[in-house]
């Protein structure tokens, strides 16, 4: 019989964390543990503010989930369909069953997810580090402990845009992606932005309008000389359909779909209809991070990040050499509790 166990906690940011949106340097998690036997499988919800969710919904959501009406963890189909239809929304909750599930079933298995989905771990993709919003001596003493990265995503929205990439430019010549949070209000203004973080040697714009502008955004997409990717704007599987046309690709997050089963389909039917794809992740443990990063074979991008801005992580698993996401051979989500 499966047993469902969870606990909350709370990580504790290494740095101040700036966005658009505004500051904050801790965020609430869930741990999970589904038992089954002699076996554990771990799991997490991350939850930011803007997701909506939080220790308490967390709590009342889990309660409810009743795992003893399955006699076995592969029965993965029927567990997750159960689990979506106990109560709408709470993705990051949902998440947290779903890769202590995958976990479980990968170490019964014997082998991580990356191979029972049959992804080749040398196309794992290097994965950007996050430079959030600060005065221009900060910025640049977070880009020099970056150093072992390829890419930076550099935070905007706040318009202060250049100053943040003039820092960030005057002490590396990285490539760069900017995550703008929604921050841009006007689509003329946004699209030179666009031109001139181009000449900066900027890869891709991520969420830069309001997710409610989709004529805006549709309109700057179509102009823009650099590939426009949808965050804020892009949830579930249900949002794949609106999104597309409209933004050039979609940031997939466990957080936000529910999981490892509803990213791995995000992407399959993303990657048809010509979406680029990106693999990202909230301020999570290793747990959480390691999870997405047995999908990110299949993205363009990562942004696997989360576990290295905090300074109380529990558990090892997903590691970056020479700014590339490496794969643990261990089994299930490939992490071990510290």
């Amino acid at each position: 019989m499966m047993t469902l166990r969870f606990k909350s906690y709370e990580l504790q940011m290494n740095h101040e964390f700036t966005i658009a949106g505004g500051s904050r340097s801790t965020t609430p998690v869930m741990l999970t543990e589904i038992a089954y036997g002699n076996t554990i499988g771990y799991g997490e919800a991350s939850m930011p503010p803007y997701l909506g969710e939080n220790h308490i919904t967390a709590v009342a959501f889990l309660s409810k989930v009743d795992l003893s009406l399955f006699d076995s963890p592969f029965l993965m189909e029927d567990i997750l369909q159960y689990v979506d239809q106990i109560a709408p929304g709470n993705y990051a909750a949902k998440a947290s069953v779903d890769i202590a599930l995958h976990d479980l079933a990968g170490k019964l298995i014997g082998q991580p997810w990356y191979k029972i989905w049959g992804l080749n771990p040398k196309r794992t993709p290097n994965t950007s580090f996050t430079i959030g919003m600060d005065n221009p001596e900060v910025v640049k003493a977070k880009v020099a402990e970056a150093s072992r990265f390829n890419i930076l995503k550099v935070k905007l929205g706040k318009g202060n845009d250049r100053d943040m990439i003039s820092a960030v430019r005057s002490v590396t010549d990285k490539p760069l992606c900017v995550d703008v949070n929604q921050g841009w209000t006007d689509r003329q203004e946004a699209l030179d932005m666009v031109f001139w973080l181009k000449e900066q040697g900027v890869v891709f714009i991520e969420q830069p309008m309001s997710k409610t502008a989709f004529a805006d955004t549709a309109w700057l997409t179509q102009r823009s000389p650099l590939p426009v990717i949808a965050d804020e704007a892009f949830q579930t599987v249900a949002d794949l359909e609106k999104v597309n046309g409209v933004y050039s690709g979609i940031n997939v997050k466990l957080m936000k779909c529910g999981g490892m089963r509803a990213a791995y389909t995000i992407m399959q039917i993303a990657r048809a209809m010509g979406m680029k794809i990106m693999i990202g992740c909230m301020t999570e443990t290793s747990c959480a991070v390691t999870a997405a990063a047995q999908l990110s074979p299949l993205a363009d991008w990562a942004d696997l990040d989360g576990n290295l801005l905090i300074g109380n992580d529990l558990f090892s698993g997903i590691r970056i050499t020479d700014g590339k996401v490496m794969l643990p051979e261990t089994p299930g989500i490939g992490i071990r509790p510290l």
